[in-house]
């Protein structure tokens, strides 16, 4: 973070080497589209280096702060994407035209997905919710969390299990409302 505030080229590079495919993995699964999200991904990345003075090290890691700016560059196109269409569909016969709606499921199953998804994190304890960010936004291995975390490996295990219990429970009482 400091060297990206002095502006180190070379640290950008590290954090992209970093967090580049996690990234880039985070929003193609939104968009499924691999040159958007490349542009998306670089697009995160100027962001980080154009915002990093705001970043805020007590709320959180540098690793999660971009990987949570990435997913929201790519929902935010989303939902660029369908105002679009819609403003569209008012200005043509949708009969004339129905390749406007042709890509719109995905973008709004992707975009409930993604609501569901936070909404089930959300209802996790503090200590649950920290052990998915890790494991989701930053790749870290159960091992890793629980050295960064200064816990026994055994707590994290048991809190890994429990948040993914808590998370399948969840999502699939969501799925089947």
């Amino acid at each position: 973070m400091l060297r990206l505030q002095r502006r180190e080229p070379l640290a950008m590079t590290d954090l992209y080497d970093r967090f580049g495919g996690l990234a880039y993995s985070i929003i193609f699964g939104i968009v499924r589209d691999a040159a958007l999200a490349e542009d998306l991904t670089q697009e995160t990345f100027l962001r980080v280096w154009n915002r990093i003075h705001a970043f805020d090290g007590e709320r959180g890691g540098l690793g999660p702060w971009l990987l949570t700016i990435a997913r929201n560059r790519a929902i935010d196109h989303h939902r660029s994407v369908a105002n679009r269409m819609e403003r569209n569909a008012y200005q043509l016969d949708v009969r004339e035209h129905p390749s406007l709606f042709t890509d719109m499921e995905p973008a709004l199953l992707n975009a409930d997905h993604a609501r569901i998804i936070n909404a089930s994190i959300a209802k996790l304890n503090a200590s649950q919710q920290k052990v998915i960010e890790l494991a989701y936004y930053e790749g870290l291995s159960q091992t890793e969390m629980a050295e960064r975390m200064g816990e026994p490996l055994g707590t994290i295990k048991t809190r890994v299990r429990s948040a993914l219990k808590n998370l399948r429970g969840d999502l699939g009482r969501a799925v089947a409302a």
